[in-house]
């Protein structure tokens, strides 16, 4: 089982796990993401959750914890992503002027 963090700089490892997911690689081998393929990971996110979940449910706490650090690490993505699309929006605005 891997570590969810750099055992020697506590950085967290999740995004460099993503990044080298065999899907991943195969979604942005050709430098854009297809509809398609994020439905694809949308459908192994579910599975995995669907597999997952029952176990959980015989832990209440541990649910409720997994839980908090899905929705967290959702809405840090999204925040990433957001930004990400500002600052690449006043990049190119920049350019224009």
């Amino acid at each position: 089982m891997s570590s969810w963090f750099d055992t020697q700089s506590e950085t967290p490892l999740i995004a460099e796990m993503a990044r080298n997911l065999d899907s991943f690689l195969a979604a942005v081998a050709d430098g854009k993401v297809t509809t398609q393929e994020v439905s694809a990971q949308e459908d192994r996110v579910v599975a995995i959750m669907k597999k997952l979940e029952p176990e959980l449910a015989r832990h209440p706490v541990l649910h409720a914890q997994v839980t908090e650090l899905l929705v967290e690490l959702t809405a840090y993505d999204l925040m990433q992503m957001m930004s990400m699309l500002r600052e690449s929006r006043q990049s190119k605005q920049k350019l224009v002027l």
